[in-house]
This record gives structure tokens, sequence and C-alpha cells, in this order.
């Protein structure tokens, strides 16, 4: 990242001594500017004027608990957050949400530095138009093929590899979810949850499935669940409501 930009960030926590210790993490960094540490009450109130580009939540918290306070405040409106809590249940819901990570406790300075990792890479935003990828080579075999992205449904992560799902067809191609995710133009492809990214021109319909969560119908007859923290944004999306880089449009005029 430039060495003049530093990174907007809030630590919400209901526990005094848990926001004390990641400050003190926090401040060894030059490229974090830290605005505040509160409780989710207070937070609800600051973030809105706070405007802060990483935000580090608690999962538990009295009266206001993290994801109750995404919803509210909404989750486009924060573009990195870290989830930071005791227990590792919530790890699913957080990556619907689109956090960059979960950090679990208690965690070590190694695996914190590798969050802000994480974070920075997430803040670089994706890649001009000119380092776009357009196709992407698979290999099987002594066999390759060249996919293009326009015709892919749907991308699937698969460890070190990414699915792309063309029609009946699956191309493997060794990339990792969030580096190609950082290539590909944005108003084109959306994350649906942490392991799928989907074409928006092949998603045919959006309803509940039969637990009434939701998932989104492709052209082809392909169904992808989609985080519940991700469906309005998604909706607005295909409505052409928002913006290519995701954020609500004008919101950050």
């Amino acid at each position: 990242m430039n060495s003049t930009r530093r990174i907007r960030t809030m630590v919400v926590d209901d526990e005094p001594i848990a926001r004390l210790a990641l400050r003190v993490l926090l401040e060894r960094d030059p490229e974090i500017e830290l605005l505040a540490d509160a409780d989710a009450v207070a937070a609800e109130r600051r973030v809105p004027h706070e405007r802060p580009e990483l935000l580090f939540l608690d999962v538990h918290m009295p009266g206001l608990d993290g994801f109750e306070l995404l919803e509210r405040i909404g989750v486009e409106t924060v573009p990195a957050v870290v989830f930071v809590t005791g227990w590792d249940r919530h790890a699913r819901r957080a990556f619907d949400v689109g956090a960059v990570d979960y950090l679990l406790k208690p965690f070590d300075d190694e695996r914190f530095a590798l969050t802000l990792s994480r974070v920075k890479q997430r803040l670089a935003g994706p890649a001009s138009p000119a380092d776009r990828v357009q196709r992407l080579m698979a290999r099987a075999g002594d066999r390759v093929t060249m996919v293009e992205l326009a015709h892919v449904d749907w991308i699937e992560a698969a460890d070190y590899y990414v699915c792309l799902h063309v029609g009946a067809t699956t191309h493997l191609v060794r990339r990792t979810m969030a580096g190609l995710e950082r290539q590909l133009d944005p108003a084109r492809f959306f994350r649906l949850h942490r392991s799928a990214i989907v074409n928006l021109e092949r998603v045919r319909e959006l309803r509940p499935d039969g637990r009434g969560e939701p998932v989104a119908m492709l052209e082809g007859g392909a169904t992808l669940r989609v985080g519940r923290g991700r469906l309005e944004s998604l909706k607005r999306r295909l409505a052409g409501e928002t913006s290519p880089t995701g954020d609500p449009a004008n919101e950050r005029a």
C-alpha cells in the first residue's frame, strides 16, 4: 500500500481490556489510523460519521451483537470487517457477510499480522481495467483450454484452485479465489459467499429454498446459496443500483 495512505480503523468490543489489546497491536502499524474503540451501541452511532474502512468486531456483545450491528449499519458501509471472537461456530456466517478474516481468540502476533495483510490486500481494491483478466488457461493432463470469463456461469473455490463452471463443463484453474476476484470485472461478477462468485448476467431468479435460505437460480439450472448478508447488495447490483465497485451508488460521494 502507499505509505502515505492510512487505513481508517475502528475497534468494536464490549470489553475494555479486549479493545485495549487490539489498540496496542494496531498502533504498531504505521498504515493504520485508529479512529476509536467502542461498544456496539456507541459504534452504531459513530460508524456513519467516522466512516471507517476497517472494523474489528466482536460477535457476542450485550444488547447488540456483531452481526446485528452490521445489519443496522449495512454490510456495504465498511469495506473491510474482521471478526474477533472466542467462538469458532460463527465463522461461516462471518464470511457470508463478506468478512475479510475471522480472528479466533487467543491469537498471537503472527496470526494478527496475517489478518492485517489480508485486510491490506482487500483494500488495495480490484485491478484496473487494463489489468483485469478476460480469459484463463485451464489444464487437464496434456490438454490446455482457454476459457473466456464472459462465458463462465459461476466460479467455485477449491483450496488453491478455482472451478470455472461453463454450462455442464467445469474447468479447474490454479488460482486462489481471493486473487482471482481482484482481477475480475466488478460490473460483471459478484461474490455470493466465501466459496462462490457468480456472473450477474447468468442470474435468472432469486428465491428462498425449502429452509427459507436465499438462493440464486442461474440460466442452465444451477442453484447457488446466497449469504444472507449479501442478499440486499446482490438485489441492488441486479437492479443496477450500485456502482461497479460494489458500494451503493453515490454513498461515498
